[in-house]
């Protein structure tokens, strides 16, 4: 059996509908997908989603980690540990005010992963 070279006349469909005009937008470069996906990864927890979600609703959009236990049901450590996660992956800034810290939201991160999800 030979190879025949195939024409336009001989393409099924199937494979015209698969030939599309291409991406509307740039797809994600290596550095910016793996930013995205350590992203998802934090988020990709409930309790961290509450969270987010408490800080986003506050009226100064930033939230001590003494007001953060009570409302998830957890104890001091671990919300601490699910905001540094939150932190490290770039959603949150972390504030230190005397015993105390602050968290709040990083507009630039959060706009990424909007884009991202639209």
């Amino acid at each position: 059996m030979t190879a025949t070279a195939r024409t336009d006349a001989t393409v099924s469909p199937v494979a015209e509908a698969c030939v599309g005009a291409g991406p509307t937008k740039a797809p994600l470069d290596r550095p910016t997908a793996e930013q995205l996906a350590k992203t998802l990864k934090a988020v990709a927890d409930p309790t961290r989603l509450q969270l987010l979600s408490l800080i986003r609703a506050t009226a100064g959009g930033e939230a001590c980690v003494c007001d953060l236990t009570e409302p998830v049901g957890l104890s001091q450590p671990t919300v601490s540990h699910h905001l540094k996660v939150l932190v490290n992956a770039g959603l949150l800034r972390r504030e230190p005010r005397g015993t105390w810290t602050w968290y709040s939201l990083v507009p630039d991160r959060w706009e990424a992963l909007r884009d991202l999800l639209a």
